[in-house]
């Protein structure tokens, strides 16, 4: 008797997490119509997951505003898409570049808003133990990935609210779990945070947030040559006692992790692109989307677990000083 209500139990729950999980399937397929006369403005289109971005939702027939850092990316965009999506040149670490590409979005989406803002553009590097580094260096990172978002939602939000529109922030696994040192994992976490605070801010006004968070996908933000390089940079201007301490077989063995970081990265971008997409474009986007199957079975259970075990588990897999306890 008892072994027939254990497993009447269990098919009771296995019913409702099932009905749960077709809901949700339900209610994730729901696209938003329209799709032809909505403005998306997307930073960071010279390469990687913005450039993939922008040719895929100018395919999907959305109006895709494609902010570029250089004329030779936005031109080779130009080249690959309809004449639907136009480019615009923007540093999103200068405040005049931000006025200017506001101003031009307001004339290019006039009384309709901006449906879409998608803050794409980011950085790598510096990146080494924190004791090699400088505020500068730091800084170099922040401005980019924390600092210019925060500038350009802020410039842009009006736009958004007109259009009762999604904000689409790209944040990291390594905003949820923090595995190096230097202003990348620093301005993920700061990503994280800005994203949640504003999400319950504009969810007034009718406007969603989405945090994107990838794993190791190949762009150039995971490029190991420049990360290599700028990590041999930050060793040869370290100080004697640095050096001493850290020791030269430190600076051999994480050369040699990096350098692995090219077999570890997925290459299908798709996979981060589409998570943007559905952003974008569903009745009832979600608020973060884990993209990878490492973000999705590593760092996010890691995520999860006591700092105690984090800790050890990347202690494990990291190099140690020479000077090392």
């Amino acid at each position: 008797m008892e072994c027939e209500q254990e497993k009447a139990m269990w098919l009771y729950l296995a019913a409702i997490v099932g009905l749960y999980y077709l809901l949700r399937w339900y209610r994730e397929r729901q696209v938003v119509s329209h799709l032809r006369d909505k403005y998306v403005f997307i930073t960071g289109c010279d390469s990687g997951f913005g450039n993939l971005l922008a040719r895929q939702l100018d395919l999907r027939g959305l109006r895709v505003l494609a902010a570029c850092l250089t004329e030779k990316g936005a031109e080779w965009l130009t080249n690959q898409t309809s004449d639907r999506l136009e480019t615009v040149i923007l540093d999103v670490t200068n405040t005049e570049s931000i006025a200017v590409a506001t101003q031009w979005v307001k004339e290019h989406v006039g009384d309709r808003g901006l449906w879409g803002l998608v803050n794409n553009a980011g950085i790598s590097v510096p990146m080494a133990p924190n004791e090699w580094l400088t505020k500068q260096d730091f800084m170099k990172i922040l401005n980019v990935n924390l600092l210019g978002v925060i500038e350009v939602t802020l410039s842009l939000l009006p736009l958004v609210r007109k259009a009762k529109g999604r904000v689409v922030n790209v944040a990291s696994i390594a905003g949820r779990v923090s595995l190096y040192g230097g202003g990348y994992c620093i301005s993920k976490y700061g990503i994280e945070a800005f994203s949640d605070s504003l999400r319950r801010e504009i969810s007034h006004f009718g406007v969603k947030v989405a945090i994107i968070e990838p794993g190791y996908f190949k762009t150039g933000v995971t490029d190991t040559e420049m990360i290599c390089r700028s990590f041999q940079e930050r060793w040869d201007r370290a100080s004697p006692e640095v050096k001493e301490v850290y020791g030269e077989k430190f600076l051999a063995s994480s050369m040699k992790i990096i350098g692995l970081m090219k077999k570890q990265c997925t290459q299908n971008l798709s996979l981060v692109t589409d998570c943007m997409e559905h952003a974008l474009t569903a009745c009832h986007p979600r608020t973060r989307y884990s993209a990878g199957w490492d973000a999705k079975f590593i760092y996010l259970p890691m995520s999860y677990m006591p700092t105690f075990l984090v800790d050890a588990i990347i202690s494990w897999s990291s190099p140690r000083p020479t000077k090392a306890l």
